[in-house]
Order: C-alpha cells, then structure tokens, then sequence
C-alpha cells in the first residue's frame, strides 16, 4: 500500500536532518494518512478511504465529500476514488433528472 492520500495525491517528500554540526542526512516526510469511512449524501453509504488529515479538513471546509470530489482533478484521485466520483456524477445527474 502506497504512501499516497486517495484524494488529494500527496505523497512522501524527501529532505534533510541537519544536525548541531551541521551534518546533513537524508529523511524522508511521510504525509499524515488516516484510514476514514466518509458518506456520500448523493449515493446513501459510506465508503473507506486512505486520506490525509488535511485532506479531512478540506473536506469538512467543502461540505462534505460529494462537493470536494466532484471539483477534483482526475490526474490527482486514486482509481477508487476516479470510481467514485464517476458514481458520485453519475447518481446527481440521475436525480437532477427526475
């Protein structure tokens, strides 16, 4: 399992520790991750997702996941999460039909 919030792609970033002499070594940052169910008001469940405690904020910030999810980039989502918005966009459109 990678290392990669589903819904925003951030991923590890790589660096220094610098030590009292100045001694640099490389690290690595690895991003905050949280396993969370989140629900979907548009298809009526919840589905567990691999996010970042950011990425949960910004949810909260939204309105929920329906509303962050339709506005993200492709290029960004995980292919669970590109799955989920297609039922997401697929389930509104459906009831902005009725």
């Amino acid at each position: 399992m990678s290392r990669r919030c589903e819904l925003t792609g951030i991923g590890p970033m790589t660096g220094h520790s610098v030590s009292h002499s100045n001694v640099k070594t490389k690290r690595r940052f690895l991003p905050s991750l949280k396993s969370v169910a989140l629900h979907s008001e548009a298809l009526g469940r919840s589905e567990r997702l691999r996010i970042s405690n950011a990425a949960l904020r910004t949810l909260d910030f939204k309105g929920g996941l329906d509303a962050f999810i339709v506005k993200a980039s492709d290029d960004k989502l995980s292919p669970k999460a590109q799955k989920l918005k297609r039922q997401i966009k697929a389930k509104q459109a459906e009831t902005a039909a009725v």
